[in-house]
């Protein structure tokens, strides 16, 4: 009879520690729910990287005064840009314009925009050309 009463103890020990072994591992398994909360801390960083200062360097294709955007003809593309009131009224269709703006809420927002220089000091030499030329005649 001890036997018998062994036997059963050994086996219900047997089985206790291997339903903890098992709940070690459902534990483990858990963290699929933890991947959910570190995913906003990862929204985060993406938001950190979107707000990276991007560049566009091109033409002015458009103006909208009433949206406050411009749209700039890029090497990769058109970007619309929201600027300010002051950039907005420096600017116009067919300047050359560098841009600096960041993304943030899938809208582009400009942090500086210059003219080209080089448009500028073209278009005053030719000025004076078509100027000196009728005088020669």
């Amino acid at each position: 009879m001890k036997k018998i009463i062994a036997l059963i103890v050994a086996v219900l020990f047997v089985f206790a520690v291997a339903s903890v072994s098992f709940a070690a591992e459902e534990k483990k398994a858990a963290p699929a729910p933890a991947k959910k909360e570190a995913a906003p801390a990862e929204k985060k960083m993406d938001k950190k990287a979107a707000a990276k200062v991007m560049q566009v360097t091109g033409e002015v294709a458009a103006v909208d005064a009433a949206a406050k955007t411009i749209t700039v003809k890029g090497k990769k593309g058109d970007v619309v840009i929201a600027v300010d009131d002051k950039t907005l009224a420096d600017v116009k269709a067919g300047d050359k314009v560098t841009a600096k703006y960041i993304t943030a809420d899938g809208k582009n927002t400009a942090k500086a925009v210059k003219k080209a220089a080089a448009a500028k000091k073209a278009e005053k030499k030719a000025e004076p050309k078509k100027e000196a030329a009728p005088a020669k005649k």
